[in-house]
């Protein structure tokens, strides 16, 4: 399963030498709906090697903005601290792979 991360608690994970996956989501988006299985799956399968977690743009203000987030779901790649690939809208789970593949 994926991580909740909040505008409050963002840096301590953002912050680490782990790559991060970020998956920018609100309850009432369909695509979000198709993507978030994918992600909490992918959070299983990459446990100890990426961080990946997902932040509810309803209920947070500040990633968003930071990270440019315009559209759902956006799902952003970091690698120390930098964002190297981004996702928007909804793909196959094998394209996320790839990309996360690539931050290792």
């Amino acid at each position: 399963m994926a991580l909740e991360i909040t505008d409050i608690n963002y840096k301590a994970y953002l912050e680490g030498d782990k790559p991060v996956v970020l998956d920018f989501w609100a309850p009432w988006c369909g695509p979000c709906r198709v993507v978030s299985p994918i992600i909490d799956k992918l959070a299983e399968k990459y446990e100890g090697k990426i961080i990946i977690g997902k932040c509810n743009v309803d209920e947070n203000n500040d990633l968003p903005v930071k990270y440019g987030v315009r559209n759902i779901p956006t799902v952003v790649f970091l690698k120390g601290g930098v964002v190297v690939d981004k996702q928007v809208g909804s793909a196959a789970q094998s394209v996320f792979e790839d990309k996360m593949n690539k931050l290792l």
